[in-house]
């Protein structure tokens, strides 16, 4: 495991923060449209949760293109870029919970609204074709290999925040 992660470590660091941060940008800009996509295909309900992550998913690729602009910074953007990450994992948990639970106690969208639900009501009205709330958090209309979109979401989220880990605390970049 070790020879593992010294040969991935190796091979990470011939890069430099200007492409690591190129990456960074493109990967959740990529991911945020193949969901856009597969929901607009299997015709998915979009709910409050789903829609935040997609927020988040567009401030870690605004924070990564700002480390392709200022790669110097790399620990600044980095630290944005997996704050992003971390806030967006814990919205996916939380979903995924709710649909593992399934109480209309706790359905997002029912009593007064959350700081939350007003952002993405709020970015409804700005970019409707993104961010129109149409479904219920708790809701499992797509599943894949048996984990839903929010277990994915989560997996994905997790893995943005350890290769962002790795990027603040091991990597040594040779040149901006």
């Amino acid at each position: 495991m070790k020879a593992i992660f010294t040969n991935f470590s190796q091979f990470f660091m011939r890069f430099s923060p200007r492409r690591i941060f190129v990456a960074l940008t493109l990967a959740p800009i990529g991911i945020l449209c193949a969901g856009v996509i597969l929901g607009e295909v299997a015709r998915l309900k979009v709910c409050y949760l789903c829609n935040f992550q997609r927020f988040m998913y567009l401030l870690m690729a605004v924070f990564a293109f700002w480390g392709v602009l200022f790669p110097r910074a790399y620990r600044l953007w980095g630290s944005l870029v997996a704050l992003a990450a971390l806030v967006g994992a814990g919205s996916a948990i939380y979903q995924s919970w709710m649909q593992f639970v399934q109480d209309p106690v706790i359905e997002c969208g029912f009593g007064d609204p959350t700081l939350l639900e007003r952002l993405v009501d709020w970015l409804g009205m700005q970019w409707p074709s993104l961010f129109m709330v149409t479904g219920l958090c708790s809701e499992k209309d797509w599943v894949f290999l048996g984990l839903t979109l929010a277990n994915w979401s989560t997996l994905i989220f997790l893995s943005f925040f350890a290769a962002l880990l790795w990027l603040l605390f091991l990597y040594r970049p040779k040149s901006a």
